[in-house]
């Protein structure tokens, strides 16, 4: 009889788009198995105002606890920087490009908007990046999926949003992207643009299955800037951003802490052997502390 696996995910078409992909390694890996999507209802997802739970692995965390799925595929910026007890990050995939994007309407120009543009974002860490660079600019709270955000630029509601080129790009909606943002400004988030594929700990049959399709450089850059954001508490309310790469056995991670306001902020490195990456990150979590992010931390709202 063909093995069964079942494969958590949130219902969006992104989120689908990304586990496809995750499955159709699998499967060309192991024909035997058969790999079914289950795609789950996060709180994240069923509120989507502003203000709502920005939680969106609470339910798949569930359900894989107690065993309705075998594995999770997750867009890897939206995991908590400690994983619940019981589980475990068993691989990541290739990266995709890590970097932002604005995505703006057609009458505007991408490398100037104008001045008091309105541009929509749902990160503090975009937000603080974009007032840093651009005070003038009107910052509006947006929530909802890529294709809604998209659509607000093009009905003339924004002038510009700002989105991961990695979930573009998986769209098949790159064409839309007017400026690739440079990351010596725009920092990412932890871990964006890698997915991640979370098994329960003690499932010694599913961890051979799931590692065959790990990218180790990926895997170590994820945990090193995952290490940074633990570091700092890994709060969404903290603007924050890291981004690390490897080079044969060599890592080098950079990250950054903002105010929210975008008028302060700090940024460091670090540089070591790539089997050192999650030390490396809670020792680049140390040295932004120790040079006033913790002050920063503590006058937050």
């Amino acid at each position: 009889m063909t093995e069964l696996l079942r494969v958590g995910t949130r219902r969006s078409r992104l989120a689908l788009a990304q586990t496809d992909s995750v499955v159709r390694r699998l499967a060309s890996r192991f024909p035997d198995i058969r790999f079914e999507t289950v795609p789950i209802d996060t709180s994240g997802d069923r509120d989507r105002t502003v203000g709502g739970s920005p939680d969106f692995t609470d339910e798949i965390d569930r359900v894989l606890a107690r065993g309705a799925i075998d594995l999770a595929v997750h867009s890897a910026k939206d995991l908590d920087s400690t994983l619940p007890r019981g589980f475990e990050l068993a691989a990541c995939t290739r990266r995709a490009d890590p970097r932002d994007c604005l995505v703006v309407r057609a009458e505007l120009s991408p490398r100037r908007l104008p001045r008091g543009a309105r541009v929509g974002s749902s990160s503090l860490r975009r937000r603080a990046q974009l007032l840093r660079q651009r005070p003038d600019l009107d910052i509006r709270e947006i929530r909802g999926n890529v294709d809604t955000r998209v659509e607000l630029v093009r009905n003339g509601t924004l002038d510009a949003v700002i989105l991961a080129v990695a979930g573009l790009t998986r769209l098949g909606r790159r064409g839309e992207i007017g400026r690739i943002l440079a990351t010596t400004q725009f920092l990412p988030a932890p871990a964006q643009g890698a997915l991640a594929v979370v098994i329960r700990s003690d499932d010694s049959s599913v961890r051979p299955i799931v590692e065959t399709i790990d990218h180790g450089p990926t895997l170590a850059a994820v945990l090193a800037e995952r290490s940074f954001s633990a570091g700092l508490g890994g709060d969404c309310r903290l603007p924050l951003a890291a981004l690390a790469s490897v080079r044969g056995r060599s890592i080098s991670i950079v990250g950054e802490v903002l105010s929210t306001d975008g008028t302060r902020h700090i940024r460091a490195s670090r540089r070591g052997p790539s089997r050192r990456a999650e030390e490396l990150g809670r020792s680049l979590a140390k040295s932004v502390l120790d040079h006033g992010a913790a002050e920063m931390l503590a006058s937050r709202p």
